[in-house]
């Protein structure tokens, strides 16, 4: 495989790719991390190349990590010579034993029945075996620093294998679990170098290896709230050819890095391609908010306002998501948009988006906030008798809401009770000036001298 990535990368590079990515590239994009190739796969121990988790593992296994776990047939000559003409058949037994203390949760008896098997002069994939299985087991204990020790020794011993950037897959993933992203980072950048040194056949095995490490990688970005190369790490990831499996659920993190780093032109642009391309996607909610509020932060309020409605109007028998995951979108977003367009004075956009809101459920806890916005609305329209009907529709409501209510609710009911006889109030003296001005008038009038008849 080496010598022919080696021929490609001088003479026709563009028609071998690794998931998509031309070896010229994918090549010049790992160095940059981890420099020539040559150096890949790694031929010591990964752990101690970091101290902070060189300490940490020292901690766990009670000594240095040179002197820890050392299982390899020969470095205790007197078990080997011991155990020279054992035949493979009796530590493939052992094998299948520490498998049965693993399944009965017996972690102390199926790791030292592993340690035979390493000790004990076994054939070199068998001591492979174990010795996988014995990381396994240490990560189902979740003892990471131990998992990562054994494979750091797996990868010492065997840096040639087909399997290693699989493993280095796999302490990448470990990195990200113990809350060491930037080492994560690192390991997941040298899968993809390590897939191009190895010597095999199975190619499209090692392209979907590297898929893998770049899906993580931008994972691990977007998790980190690193935005900017997260949007870089997605972008390549978006443009593959064929496209990834997973492609609707990176273009939604993509959108959110977007939105995130404030490039709502092209948020905007992604989220309509979104739900244009995935009608049927569990994030089309929640990418119908991230489109309505993109929209609105670049002055397209009549979009905006066609976003929301678009949301409000969904239902959940097309498509993926849950009722509950439908709902909170929907009153998120009818909320945030309606009542940023009510601040910045633009009544009859948030009326209309309030209007649909409150059809959305009769519940009073929903229902009576809803109407008490409407009024309002309505008052900044000047048509205090249209707010008035909301007012005292909320009121006729009261006796739906008992002592197992919020105080929140039963104070919205109060504040409508207050409104309602503030604009009956201020209804009832503005008939009454306008009374006493056509009597004053007419008084006026009738006071005139009449004019004189010819």
């Amino acid at each position: 495989m080496r010598l022919a990535i080696q021929h490609v990368v001088t003479s026709r590079a563009p028609r071998l790719r690794l998931a998509g990515w031309p070896v010229v590239v994918l090549m010049t994009w790992a160095g940059q991390t981890f420099g020539d190739t040559s150096n890949v796969p790694p031929t010591r121990e990964a752990v101690a190349d970091f101290p902070a988790v060189q300490t940490s593992v020292a901690a766990a296994t009670n000594g240095p990590i040179s002197a820890a776990w050392q299982f390899f047939a020969g470095t205790n000559s007197v078990a080997a010579t011991n155990t020279a003409s054992k035949p493979p058949e009796d530590f493939q037994a052992q094998i299948r034993i520490a498998r049965q203390h693993r399944l009965a949760r017996q972690f102390t008896e199926a790791s030292t029945v592993y340690g035979w098997v390493l000790q004990g002069g076994a054939p070199e994939p068998l001591q492979q075996t174990a010795l996988l299985e014995l990381a396994e087991l240490a990560q189902e204990r979740s003892d990471w620093p131990r998992a990562q020790q054994i494979y750091a020794q797996w990868l010492s011993r065997w840096p040639h294998d087909a399997r290693v950037p699989e493993l280095i897959l796999y302490q990448g993933l470990m990195y990200r679990q113990m809350g060491l992203n930037n080492l994560a980072i690192a390991k997941l950048y040298a899968v993809m170098t390590s897939a191009l040194v190895i010597k095999s056949d199975r190619f499209e095995y090692y392209q979907q290896l590297v898929l893998r490490a770049q899906n993580e990688i931008a994972e691990t970005q977007y998790q980190l709230g690193n935005y900017a190369d997260a949007v870089d790490s997605f972008s390549r990831l978006l443009k593959l050819d064929p496209p990834p499996a997973n492609r609707s659920a990176l273009q939604f993190r993509y959108i959110h890095c977007l939105t995130g780093l404030g490039r709502p032109s092209e948020a905007t642009a992604q989220a309509q391609d979104f739900l244009a391309r995935y009608p049927e996607a569990p994030e089309r909610p929640e990418v119908h908010f991230l489109c309505a509020t993109a929209l609105k932060a670049n002055r397209r309020e009549t979009e905006a306002v066609q976003q929301v409605l678009a949301l409000l109007q969904e239902q959940c028998g097309s498509t993926n998501h849950t009722s509950q995951t439908l709902a909170y979108w929907q009153r998120r977003a009818g909320n945030a948009i309606a009542n940023q367009f009510y601040q910045e004075g633009e009544p009859l956009k948030a009326l209309d988006i309030y209007l649909h809101l409150a059809a959305l459920d009769t519940a009073p806890q929903w229902q009576l906030p809803v109407w008490y916005q409407v009024g309002l609305v309505f008052e900044r329209l000047g048509q205090p008798a249209k707010a008035i009907e909301y007012y005292t529709n909320i009121t006729a409501r009261e006796k739906e809401v008992n002592e197992t209510f919020s105080s929140s609710l039963k104070e919205v009911i109060e504040m409508a009770k207050w409104r309602k006889d503030f604009l009956g109030w201020q209804l009832k003296t503005e008939r009454a000036s306008i009374d006493f001005r056509a009597v004053t008038l007419g008084s006026v009038e009738a006071a005139k001298p009449s004019p004189p008849t010819p």
